[in-house]
């Protein structure tokens, strides 16, 4: 059996700088951002050898991303050499919610205090494409700029254990957000981005974690509803 997941293009890797990243770091990349972008469906199982094969990677390196992988939260193992994106039920989205709540809104808030005028310069082109995404209906390309946007902000709050963990919050959550797309549309997702926006462009930190917490919440809440459609 064959994974059905539909794998962006890998990397190249003859290129100079991919080469010096090891084989089993680049396959773990890859990996992840499948389920980071609900490229592996939640709940769906996946074979070991589906994932060598869509990867085009050896058993060794996608056995090692599996284990990693799993031990963050990623994955599951189902037996008989299968593995799953875990479908998050009710319970975890409460302790999901309890969490983004307490990290990114300080993240945020970080990030305001050291802000540069490029770094809002980038933020603003990543939200610049988050909307056309949204516009057109990409799912895609709006769960990777909404990634970015996040990922760019709290980059910018200098802050890596606390960003680390966000970080890995993101793939508990990230691969339903597809789920939610495919539900509810794109049209009808909350961006808090503009607001926020304009509090990091006033150095306004307290609103920019408000807005950071409003993002949250409201996504959190319509991917509870979304997951309750089932």
């Amino acid at each position: 059996m064959t994974s059905t997941a539909r794998a962006e293009p890998g990397p190249t890797y003859a290129d100079e700088n991919i080469q010096r990243i090891p084989i089993h770091q680049q396959v773990y990349q890859q990996l992840r951002e499948l389920i980071l972008f609900g490229e592996l469906t939640p709940g769906q199982p996946v074979t070991i050898q589906g994932l060598v094969s869509e990867l085009g990677a050896g058993m060794t390196p996608v056995r090692e991303a599996i284990r990693r992988l799993t031990s963050e939260g990623a994955l599951e193992f189902q037996g008989n050499r299968r593995v799953c994106v875990p479908t998050p039920d009710a319970s975890s989205i409460e302790e999901l919610i309890v969490a983004r709540r307490a990290l990114e809104p300080e993240l945020a808030a970080r990030a305001a205090r050291n802000a540069t005028a490029q770094d809002i310069r980038i933020l603003n082109e990543i939200d610049l494409r988050l909307d056309q995404a949204i516009a057109k209906g990409d799912v895609g390309t709006y769960l990777r700029e909404n990634y970015a946007f996040h990922a760019k902000l709290y980059e910018m709050a200098k802050s890596p254990i606390l960003t680390e963990i966000a970080d890995g919050l993101w793939l508990r959550f990230g691969p339903s957000l597809r789920v939610v797309c495919g539900r509810m549309g794109t049209q009808n997702l909350p961006d808090q981005h503009k607001e926020m926006m304009d509090a990091l462009r006033a150095g306004d930190a307290e609103r920019t974690a408000k807005a950071i917490e409003d993002d949250v919440v409201q996504g959190m809440e319509q991917m509870r509803q979304a997951m309750e459609m089932r």
